[in-house]
């Protein structure tokens, strides 16, 4: 047979050149473009690379800053920052049985379905429980659950618990400042939290620090001006006040008479800043700086301060009250126990209505209400606390005469307790209003000119007389000081009438030869036999100022038989 005849098959066909050549090249270009690549990402931009594997091991973490402490004038601490741990899971990382879920939820003393929820959460960081003491912190760590990990924070404590809730407030789950001055001094306080860059193994515990990216600013220290004995004197005696009169609420402002620093500031009812569980807001506003009340007759000493000022009224000026009746308008003003013809001073002591609404009659109302601004009525008192009420102080354009009759013993016109406390500077330091201060002051504080020195110490004459017999509070004397003060019982003003409950106050200086400290207190809605503030507040007075007096060791200026035993009480006008 030929076979050179035969047909040649298809694997003996000769492929091109070409072809062989094309495909070395198309697989040399490839393998250019991986190196090329990995040159690339390895040696020029190795950023991906390098977020990929930071996003496995490596973390940024926040880094807390320690929040100042707060301390009273005597570097006694009122609020410090105690350590504690925050336990924090990244879902996708957990690696956990039902055996483990279970003892989690123990240590964590959570539900365990509420756990599980958390945990499968479709997110990178997630809270499991906030702010654990030590000992249940280290019940979570020895379980060694991949993913789950601890985070220092700082946990606010408050030494006080209820006796200074008031005043410092309190700090949120984050530490930051919620109330009081807690939120007040919030940037001087709080600080700021830095960073740090941290690899974690796959159980997520920190076993390299990389480095610091920025460093934590620590809150600054505070010292309030506060004086922590005062202040549990304070809060004892208007405690026991509102529960042996039944009263709704109580308040007491006690200041530095000279700077216009708060000493003590106390309410009642309170709640414990340590555990809020079950506190309302009503019992956790500061009533003495955001309530408003009609201050009743401790506002006559200011009008008796504007008539002697403009010059038209001496102390000793004989004002004739008739039958204890003056009728404006159609409406009739009382008192209660009618005197005819009195002097200045008279109508102070023994708080006559009709006396003080001639005084303030006689002034135009644009003349009035100008030494009532000035005293500070109507405006802050400048302490920046949170949620300070102005007071209402209405525009002298809108006011009747009988508006204006009525305000003289403080009908028409709201304050605060702290306001009230504030005007009476004027009368501790000879016409100068000081400003309030919730804040420790180095040296001596510049107030403001409202009254002559020859004014201010007339009043205050004057309201020495309050507290002697023949006076609205004998209660208030206290052994071996002379005492200037003056009490208030107003009716409550609801849905614009008066009803039959009342506000109690009392607000008085000692030593009244040169007076130290200002006490003001407030009883709202007694419910008991006794209102008066003569009655009821006086005596809060008495034993918080004559405690105070010792405990900063304050000279006396009277002798020590000067309290006389005649305590009648001349009943004041409401």
């Amino acid at each position: 047979m030929n076979y050179a005849s035969l047909p040649q098959t298809s694997s003996q066909l000769a492929l091109p050149a070409w072809r062989s050549r094309a495909l070395f090249v198309v697989l040399l270009l490839v393998m250019l473009a991986l190196f090329a690549r990995a040159v690339y990402l390895q040696g020029i931009h190795n950023d991906f690379l390098q977020q990929k594997g930071d996003a496995r091991y490596a973390r940024v973490i926040e880094v807390p800053a320690h929040r100042g402490m707060i301390t009273d004038r005597n570097g006694e601490p009122l609020a410090i920052s105690t350590p504690v741990e925050s336990v924090w899971a990244s879902p996708a990382e957990v690696e956990i049985d039902l055996r483990q879920l279970m003892n989690l939820a123990r240590a964590l003393e959570m539900k365990p379905e509420v756990l599980r929820e958390k945990l499968q959460a479709r997110r990178d960081f997630v809270y499991l429980k906030r702010q654990l003491p030590p000992e249940q912190a280290k019940k979570v760590a020895a379980l060694g659950i991949p993913g789950v990990s601890l985070q220092r924070e700082y946990r606010r404590y408050y030494p006080g618990g209820e006796v200074t809730s008031h005043l410092l407030g309190f700090t949120d789950v984050d530490d930051n400042g919620r109330e009081g001055i807690e939120l007040a001094l919030q940037a001087q306080l709080g600080g700021k939290p830095g960073s740090q860059r941290v690899i974690k193994d796959r159980r997520g515990h920190i076993i390299e620090d990389v480095g610091s990216l920025h460093a934590p600013k620590e809150g600054v220290d505070v010292a309030l001006s506060i004086d922590s004995k005062l202040q549990f004197l304070a809060f004892r005696e208007i405690k026991q006040a509102v529960f042996d009169h039944k009263a709704k609420s109580g308040s007491v402002v006690v200041l530095d008479a000279r700077s216009g620093e708060v000493l003590a500031l106390a309410n009642w009812p309170t709640y414990n800043p340590n555990n809020r569980k079950g506190a309302t807001l009503s019992v956790m506003r500061n009533r003495a700086v955001t309530d408003l009340f009609e201050p009743g007759s401790t506002m006559k000493a200011f009008t008796a301060a504007a008539a002697l000022e403009e010059g038209k009224y001496h102390s000793d000026t004989r004002i004739d009250t008739g039958d204890g009746k003056l009728t404006i308008n159609g409406r009739t003003i009382h008192d209660t126990h009618p005197d005819g013809v009195m002097s200045v001073a008279q109508i102070i002591q023994k708080s006559s209505n009709v006396g003080s609404s001639k005084l303030a009659l006689s002034m135009t109302p644009q003349t009035f209400w100008g030494h009532l601004s000035d005293a500070g009525f109507g405006m802050r008192t400048g302490s920046g606390f949170p949620g300070e009420a102005t007071g209402i102080l209405r525009n002298f354009k809108t006011w009747r005469p009988i508006e204006q009759a009525t305000m003289s013993y403080g009908n028409g016109i709201s304050v605060s307790l702290l306001q009230l406390a504030r005007a009476y500077t004027v009368f501790a330091n000879d016409g100068e209003l000081k400003p309030i201060s919730l804040t420790r002051q180095a040296g001596p504080v510049a107030g403001e000119t409202v009254y002559s020195p020859r004014t201010a110490r007339a009043v205050r004459d004057m309201l020495e007389l309050v507290v002697k017999p023949g006076g609205t509070a004998p209660l208030a004397q206290i052994r071996g000081y002379r005492v200037a003060g003056k009490t208030g019982t107003a009716h409550k003003l609801q849905n614009g009438r008066y009803v039959n409950e009342y506000v109690a106050s009392f607000i008085g200086m000692a030593p009244a030869s040169d007076p130290r400290l200002i006490v003001a207190v407030m009883v709202d809605e007694p419910s008991g036999a006794e209102y008066y503030g003569g009655l009821v507040a006086a005596p809060v007075f008495n034993n918080v100022m004559s405690a105070s007096l010792r405990a900063l060791d304050v000279p006396y200026d009277a002798p020590l038989n000067n309290v006389l035993q005649s305590t009648q009480l001349v009943e004041e006008e409401t």
